[in-house]
């Protein structure tokens, strides 16, 4: 199951919750961005220099990737693999561009994006995480609109849900996991 959407609009929070509420998995994506003070590797990302990532795109061990704001994501392939076959709810947190790449490796993925439910909204969650500066915050704010219109383009998304209050969000998307899964 992929969940994407702009920085700032609650993915995180979101995929928190499908873990408690459905025993849901969350894939721990490989990263070479700098570690924030508020995360632990191995729990938020995996951190990784690009030597080492882009030595796990040469080994194919990587079930998507792209360069985001100057740093390289990617979804360790195995562990996905692993819990699908074994029957798990895997929850992946991504970008579009690894929407797509999902999309075409698997096509029956589920897959939803969220969105803020107004630009001043999606900019003050940017300014509370605390994470980057104000030139940073700009930046990923600037790009939610592209990014917006860009998944709504590309048909990968099976879901558009509009995070305006979490809690009625969180339900909203149990309802379509559960609903996609015949429970």
């Amino acid at each position: 199951m992929v969940l994407s959407g702009p920085s700032g609009v609650g993915k995180s929070t979101i995929a928190r919750a499908l873990q408690e509420r459905l025993n849901a998995q969350f894939s721990v994506s490989m990263t070479t961005r700098p570690k924030s003070p508020q995360e632990e590797h191995g729990v938020h990302y995996h951190f990784v220099d690009e030597a080492r990532f882009h030595r796990a795109l040469e080994e194919d061990a990587l079930l998507e990737h792209a360069r985001v704001f100057d740093h390289w994501y990617g979804t360790p392939r195995k562990p996905i693999e692993e819990a699908v076959d074994a029957g798990a709810l895997m929850v992946l947190e991504i970008d579009i561009e690894g929407g797509i790449q999902v999309r075409e490796r698997y096509p029956k993925a589920f897959q939803i994006f969220i969105l803020p439910p107004a630009n001043e909204v999606l900019i003050k969650r940017l300014r509370g995480r605390g994470r980057e500066g104000e030139e940073a915050i700009q930046r990923r704010f600037k790009e939610h609109e592209k990014e917006i219109a860009r998944a709504k383009a590309c048909g990968v998304y099976d879901e558009f849900v509009v995070n305006d209050e979490v809690e009625k969000t969180i339900d909203t998307v149990v309802r379509l996991i559960e609903t996609r899964r015949g429970s």
